[in-house]
């Protein structure tokens, strides 16, 4: 079949493909159009969340890769207890895992029994908080966050600050880089991410609020250091 006719059935399909009843009989069956739609939408996703365990592009395309193998080969196994792009996802993790393992870049989530208590250090410096009653309450904020809505929004949004969040992101341990990159990224709902990564709802938020405040903390120093 020629790659213009695969595109012009795409197109045709799309908004049907997005339908996973038709879609995935439309996998089973072997509809090239199918698959070249779900390649649209996921691939550079796919990529994005593999750059979290492995040290280049052409490695992170090399696990995007044999995830849409497992993903061919697998599609007649998949019952549809979770949504198809859960279940692609959940192919991507656990191949890019076992890649980052080998590359020593991370450790298996699921055999990581400490993986809440991994980076579970203070999440704001104890030294903003009042240690026993003086001319503060005990516990009580004596350095109060830096208030972003201050900040102007080009400067939130410029490439510097970015890098800072990426490098920030870069180095959280690996259970709270993953649920941030997802929801935080991807824009992943909290279930979707629990059932991808086989977490609970609190150790989910944990992760996240842990991952969070590091970043944040990350844009402080960054902040308060520019205006010095």
């Amino acid at each position: 079949m020629r790659l213009s006719t695969v595109a012009d059935k795409t197109a045709t399909a799309g908004s049907s493909y997005a339908d996973e009843t038709v879609l995935v009989p439309a996998l089973r069956g072997g509809d090239e159009a199918a698959f070249a739609w779900l390649l649209d939408r996921y691939q550079n996703s796919l990529r994005r969340v593999a750059m979290s365990y492995v040290q280049s592009r052409a490695v992170a395309d090399e696990v995007v890769q044999e995830t849409w193998m497992g993903v061919i080969s697998g599609i007649d196994r998949f019952e549809g207890r979770s949504s198809l792009k859960t279940w692609i996802f959940r192919i991507l993790v656990n191949v890019a895992r076992s890649r980052g393992v080998r590359e020593h870049r991370s450790v298996p989530f699921a055999a990581a029994s400490w993986a809440l208590e991994d980076g579970a250090d203070p999440t704001i410096d104890p030294d903003r908080f009042s240690p026993a009653p003086t001319q503060y309450p005990a516990g009580h904020w004596t350095s109060f966050p830096l208030a972003w809505e201050h900040e102007p929004a080009d400067r939130l949004e410029a490439g510097e600050t970015v890098a800072i969040v990426r490098e920030a992101m870069r180095d959280l341990p690996p259970a709270q880089h993953e649920v941030m990159t997802l929801r935080d990224v991807e824009g992943w709902s909290s279930g979707e991410i629990c059932d991808a990564l086989n977490l609970s709802e609190t150790n989910q938020r944990v992760l996240l609020h842990r991952g969070r405040s590091k970043v944040r903390r990350a844009l402080e120093e960054y902040f308060e250091a520019s205006e010095v």
